[in-house]
């Protein structure tokens, strides 16, 4: 298996992961030379080197964007750095539901809906009619009606906790959407922008290559002449 040099480490690596320098993008090649400054575009690095000098480029400019890099940015850049989807990091299976969780959000589902508030005031009105017109004076609970405010009291009193644990539990699983949606939103960006400097690189090789190729026959010219 034949082998070269890398310009940067010294070290002996496939032939197959050779990189010219020529092919770096200027930001990376000036994060590059800040360590070897003696590299120039004519040599070459290894792949898993230039890689690490991606990643390295990568993280300033995280840094300048968003200060100190948190968990979430490290995994968006080991992602982007190893060319992995963010699939395994979105798609997380949910942890089962509680007795407990599934009993609150099936109250605070049943309480906001038009069948309660229907149902609500149905008891309430059905319990007036039997203690005022149906079982006369003196009905089970008669005007000011105090066991129907009781129970009334009660009702609002267990119910308004199981409604407050349910939104907690919605609140947490919007808090971890919004951190996915970030994370998405983070790796697009940065793919984006190392896919314009490449545009941006291979329209500057482009050019410098159409100028030697238009300097060819004025050379050609000369030389003949």
């Amino acid at each position: 298996m034949t082998t070269f040099l890398s310009a940067c480490s010294g070290l002996a690596f496939p032939e197959s992961e050779r990189v010219s320098g020529l092919l770096v993008r200027q930001p990376i090649l000036d994060l590059l030379r800040q360590d070897h400054p003696s590299f120039q575009p004519e040599d070459s690095l290894a792949a898993t080197e230039l890689n690490e000098y991606r990643r390295r480029y990568l993280e300033n400019f995280l840094v300048r964007e968003v200060g100190e890099l948190s968990e979430l940015e490290e995994a968006v850049l080991s992602n982007v750095h190893e060319h992995r989807t963010l699939t395994d990091k979105v798609e997380e299976p949910e942890l089962p539901l509680t007795r407990g969780q599934r009993w609150a959000d099936h109250i605070a589902s049943f309480g906001g809906s038009w069948t309660f508030i229907l149902l609500f005031f149905g008891v309430i009105l059905g319990w007036i009619l039997l203690n005022v017109a149906v079982l006369r004076r003196p009905g089970f609970d008669p005007y000011p009606f105090i066991l129907l405010n009781l129970l009334l009291s009660c009702l609002a009193a267990l119910q308004a906790p199981v409604i407050m644990m349910s939104q907690n539990r919605q609140e947490e699983k919007d808090r971890e959407r919004a951190k996915k949606d970030y994370m998405i939103n983070l790796k697009a960006e940065l793919e984006l922008r190392i896919m314009h400097e490449k545009l941006d690189h291979l329209a500057q090789q482009q050019s410098q290559l159409l100028q030697q190729l238009a300097d060819r026959p004025a050379e050609e010219r000369r030389r003949d002449s």
